[in-house]
């Protein structure tokens, strides 16, 4: 676990944080995140913790992408069955593979809209989550984008062990 210091904020403990990456938060009210909420609402195919990533470079949308694969429909989760912990074990379930999860599509989606392998000086808003695990963040770090924006209070909304948690209710008014 690491703990980083973000806006003058408390110390939260993340399950994983690469050393070149920074985690800043935004309010509900950020364009950007109200973007990356209703393209998770609309196109997430996780049931569970549905979640959107929005590349943004020079104020400008240029990718996004939502979680999830339809593997868990028909398909038991091999992480839950392995005990897995968060952060753990996403290769060993197709379903939980990182090749589904959002922030490297949305990296893909940047990549092939702006035409270049590198996104130097782009950032990255998360609704969904309130942290990237290893593979998620290598991708961005290997296109250049060093900052993650996520939600205010992310890590009471979408984290599974807080009794505050809004998981299963993301997109209650």
């Amino acid at each position: 676990m690491t703990e980083r210091l973000s806006g003058g904020r408390a110390p939260i403990e993340y399950p994983y944080m690469h050393e070149q990456g920074e985690i800043l938060y935004v309010d509900e009210n950020n364009f950007y995140m109200q973007f990356a909420k209703e393209f998770a609402r609309q196109r997430s195919l996780d049931k569970v913790m549905p979640n959107c990533s929005v590349v943004v470079l020079n104020g400008e949308i240029v990718g996004a992408a939502a979680n999830g694969s339809d593997f868990h429909e028909n398909n038991p989760c091999e992480r839950i069955a392995l005990g897995s912990k968060t952060g753990e074990d996403y290769d060993k379930c197709e379903g939980c593979h990182p090749k589904n999860h959002g922030e490297p599509k949305a990296v893909a989606d940047a990549q092939e809209f702006i035409g270049s392998e590198r996104l130097e000086g782009a950032e990255v808003y998360l609704y969904g989550h309130y942290w990237c695990c290893e593979p998620c963040w290598q991708s961005m770090i290997d296109a250049g984008i060093t900052k993650v924006n996520l939600l205010e209070g992310s890590e009471i909304l979408f984290n599974k062990q807080h009794p505050d948690n809004i998981i299963g209710r993301q997109f209650e008014a």
